[in-house]
């Protein structure tokens, strides 16, 4: 079965939906017991179908008909859904950032105790300019002091 825009009008069936509200599971977070709480308000209302909220056919709906409640719990309920799977995907993502930052600091680390390649014997060249001796200021190294 295709699935139905939020904006097309006509009637909603109540399929899928729980029995009355009796027992909350033990690990139900909140988003689990908003769901049954919508789930058990519509139940309550006795409304099998109910157009869709914000279609033309809701508004045109007394304010008292349950299925005006009905229409509008349903569009709540879907609405933390939607909005619960966003901050899902962006905390992944964060997650992602934080353990590529890590990665990155982790190897700069490893990267500043390897030495690049072994150190090695400093040799002047006739015609170059005298090389700064590392770890001496003012000492440098030519062709007359290497002789």
């Amino acid at each position: 079965m295709a699935a139905r825009s939020p904006h097309q009008d006509g009637p909603r069936p109540l399929t899928g939906r729980g029995p009355a509200l009796r027992a909350v599971p033990d690990n139900a977070d909140a988003g689990t017991i908003t769901a049954l709480r919508a789930t058990a308000q519509i139940h309550a209302l006795r409304v099998e179908n109910w157009p869709p909220y914000g279609s033309v056919h809701w508004l045109r709906l007394d304010p008292q008909d349950p299925r005006v409640y009905a229409a509008t719990l349903e569009a709540a309920e879907l609405h933390r859904q939607h909005i619960e799977r966003i901050y899902e995907d962006a905390y992944r993502q964060a997650q992602d950032v934080v353990r590529t930052a890590a990665e990155a600091r982790a190897a700069a680390a490893r990267a500043r105790t390897m030495r690049t390649r072994e150190p090695h014997t400093l040799t002047p060249t006739p015609g170059w300019p005298p090389i700064a001796v590392p770890g001496q200021p003012g000492k440098y190294l030519t062709m007359e002091t290497s002789a």
